[in-house]
């Protein structure tokens, strides 16, 4: 028994009944804290179906107890440091529907499920909906997607788009990579230089930019309305060429690097933690940033692709900008890199390279990098397979974002039915990598798949990650997350187990939403979309 929902629920049963849901049902809320979700849950059913409930029967919502005891409370932790609970219930009678949670958090979640049924099941301006009981409740807590703004600049509109997605699919973190070797995207009013001079460029000939804090803090209100929220990811020490083009004094007396060949090359330079004036550029970027992401509990220090710098000088960097990040009342996370130093249990490793070095180096299909490059990637990759158990010894939890199931610029191995994306797919993706199929994406699980890790309790969460190397337009950046993202999702929320047929299934009722909402999306031959 399946219902055309994602990520899978947790519980659920069915009934031969129905309910029909007209332009003449609505939205009743038992408490006021639930007004502006109703509100909320209208406008968001008539973007993604067209359906205008204009009515104020048919719909309750409830703030109580969901009754989910046989749901566990989710594992891992936050992002904005809360201890909220969202196991709700939603049932669907011959009467009406009811949605109930312990916090206004919760019966969105249900309002979320819901959105999803009427826009698969609604014809001819009704959604007859088959009565069911759903009790539900996620199994990470932090369930996320970074996103690459640096390497082609998103702008507020786009990331918007974005949100609109994650909230769909019940995904509460939007990790904003914002600075990088190619540009530097958020201001800092002490050093403006940053923006005036760092922040032109991208990958190549692509235009620059970066957003006012104006524009972020209208980000982080429209992602926190949707129960997102937004973290900041000031990647350091490494990847620092924009600060260092924008401030040449904070860079060493020499730039070296290595060309790709794509248009961009790799920057063999770092922050030295010997230097004062490293610190107090540390500092001010800190104290100007931290304000401007007031739901986040975490500040993302990078930490990663350290290329040259000797580790103890890359330990040394870590533990102090950490300790920085601490004193501001902020906790740290940073890329699997950061395991290397000393952290402390309530820092967040993110783990992303499960890749295995030498059998890659001996894979004749796969392109081979740049001669001056290979070394250094090897030696690196070498390293980085006794991350994740050095975060782990030190208490440390992990974020789960493998490159093999959860890095969305692997090229598209599905073939397209539109004769136009099937064009898109030769250029999008890193090869590197190699293509990945939508069934591939949901074939794993976080703990069971992951080496090293035995139980939920060490994850503190699931992320997928888009980078922008190969993505150039609006259109080609959800072109490599739709169909992915839901999986994602699936992965993150859902428990153990999903059978690819019943998933295509689901995933398939996904496409009028996509439609309505304008969002592009992958129209694999693999799936029977509606």
């Amino acid at each position: 028994m399946s219902l055309p929902v994602i990520p899978a629920p947790a519980h659920l049963t069915l009934s031969d009944n129905t309910f029909t849901l007209t332009s003449s049902s609505g939205v009743t809320a038992e408490s006021p804290e639930l007004t502006e979700l109703a509100a909320r849950f209208v406008a968001d059913v008539q973007l993604d179906c067209g359906l205008t409930l204009t009515g104020n029967t048919g719909i309750t919502l409830a703030l109580e107890s969901p009754q989910a005891d046989d749901v566990p409370a989710a594992a891992g932790v936050r992002a904005d440091g809360e201890p909220v609970d969202e196991r709700h219930g939603l049932e669907i009678t011959t009467e009406g529907i009811r949605i109930w949670g312990a916090t206004p958090e919760a019966v969105y979640r249900g309002l979320t499920s819901l959105r999803q049924l009427i826009s698969a099941r609604l014809q001819d301006a009704a959604a007859v909906l088959p009565a069911a009981r759903i009790v539900d409740g996620p199994r990470f807590a932090w369930r996320g997607l970074s996103l690459d703004v640096v390497r082609t600049f998103h702008g507020p509109d786009e990331v918007r788009r974005i949100i609109d997605m994650l909230s769909l699919y019940k995904l509460n973190v939007l990790h904003l990579h914002l600075t990088d070797d190619q540009g530097w995207r958020v201001e800092v009013p002490s050093r403006p230089l940053l923006t005036e001079v760092g922040a032109t460029g991208a990958i190549g000939d692509r235009p620059g930019g970066y957003y006012t804090q104006a524009e972020l803090a209208e980000l982080v209100q429209y992602a926190a309305d949707r129960y997102v929220t937004v973290v900041p990811e000031i990647d350091m020490p490494g990847h620092t060429s924009a600060v260092f083009k924008a401030y040449p004094s904070l860079g060493p007396d020499e730039i070296h690097s290595v060309d790709l060949g794509n248009g961009d090359s790799l920057q063999l330079n770092t922050l030295d933690p010997g230097r004062d004036e490293t610190w107090t550029f540390v500092e001010e970027v800190l104290d100007a940033v931290i304000p401007q992401f007031p739901q986040s509990a975490y500040v993302h220090i990078g930490g990663d692709e350290t290329w040259g710098m000797a580790d103890e000088d890359h330990a040394a960097f870590v533990e102090k900008a950490a300790a920085l990040v601490r004193a501001r009342g902020k906790k740290v996370v940073g890329w699997q890199e950061i395991a290397r130093a000393s952290l402390d249990a309530e820092d967040v490793v993110q783990f992303w390279l499960d890749l295995d070095v030498d059998s890659m180096v001996q894979n004749p299909d796969l392109p081979t990098p740049p001669e001056d490059l290979l070394p250094i990637l090897v030696e690196g990759l070498r390293k980085a397979k006794y991350d994740a158990p050095k975060a782990l010894e030190q208490g440390t939890k992990l974020i789960v974002s493998p490159v093999t199931w959860l890095y969305f610029d692997r090229p598209h191995a599905d073939a397209s039915s539109d004769p136009d994306q099937e064009e898109a797919r030769k250029h999008l993706g890193l090869e590197f990598y190699g293509a990945a199929s939508i069934e591939h994406g949901v074939s794993w699980d976080p703990v069971d798949s992951i080496p090293g890790i035995d139980s939920a309790d060490q994850v503190a969460g699931v992320e997928a990650a888009i980078w922008c190397e190969s993505i150039t337009t609006p259109e080609d950046l959800e072109l490599m997350l739709l169909p992915r993202l839901p999986g994602a999702a699936e992965k993150a929320w859902s428990r153990p187990g999903t059978d690819w047929p019943t998933y295509a299934a689901r995933l398939a009722q996904q496409s009028p939403t996509w439609r309505n909402r304008t969002w592009t999306w992958l129209h694999s031959t693999e799936v029977n979309w509606t």
